[in-house]
């Protein structure tokens, strides 16, 4: 998959977290910028750009700012990943990095963050006692895993305003999704324990997000996409004055 204008691209997901093991997928995720001329048509161009074999997605600048206004944690990562897991990095995306925390909010934090999680729960809760196939019980434990994962970045963002992406001891989280694996309701204490203490911790987040200059960021994207003279299409006379 071949994608113009990449402003910000890199290895998110599993490697990312220090949690893959041999075997595990390598995920990228990016953002890019449509040529400004395309939005003008009658048709708007594509949003996203999804591959496997590579894992990657890239989604339009305009859309990435929405996923992360709201609190997206997978988008918001990618303007918190360590230096060397970038593989693209443009100015503009230095830029949006500089701005990373004009994204936040407490509330949207919370209820992305703990919203993730608790769907990653009702996926547990919906396999039963853990009497499954081996493939089933290597699902579950991945998705404990990141259960507990987003509990913890999402009340590190929350209680600090910023994120780790590589979590602190990887053993103890493979450890956590073997446990939950053969009894999903293990789950379910590490989940109320992140619930009490997101309604009882003191958060440094701003009640709403700062989108001013986010929406500055977005516009000097479509200054730079734009071209200086856009030709007619041929047939096309311009309009007399």
């Amino acid at each position: 998959m071949t994608v113009p204008n990449v402003l910000l691209s890199g290895i998110v997901g599993s490697t990312a977290y220090g949690l893959a093991r041999e075997g595990s997928d390598i995920d990228r995720l990016g953002l890019f910028a449509a040529p400004t001329t395309e939005l003008h048509g009658l048709r708007r161009p594509k949003e996203s750009h999804v591959s496997t074999a590579p894992d990657r997605t890239l989604h339009e600048a305009a859309k990435w700012c929405r996923l992360a206004l709201g609190g997206n944690p997978t988008a918001m990562e990618l303007v918190w990943l360590p230096d060397e897991l970038y593989e693209v990095r443009t100015p503009l995306g230095d830029e949006l990095i500089g701005i990373r925390a004009a994204f936040l909010s407490a509330r949207r934090v919370r209820d992305a963050y703990l919203g993730y999680a608790t769907q990653q729960f009702r996926r547990l809760e919906a396999r039963g006692d853990g009497s499954f196939s081996a493939d089933t019980r290597g699902r579950t434990a991945k998705h404990a895993r990141h259960l507990k994962r987003l509990c913890a970045q999402g009340l590190e963002l929350y209680t600090t305003g910023r994120l780790t992406i590589r979590v602190a001891d990887p053993e103890e989280y493979h450890a956590f999704g073997e446990r939950v694996a053969a009894d999903p309701s293990a789950a379910l204490p590490l989940l109320r324990q992140y619930e009490t203490a997101f309604d009882s911790g003191p958060t440094v987040l701003p009640e709403e997000p700062d989108e001013a200059p986010v929406e500055a960021w977005l516009r000097r994207v479509r200054a730079d996409f734009y071209p200086e003279a856009v030709p007619q299409p041929s047939g096309c006379s311009s309009p007399r004055s």
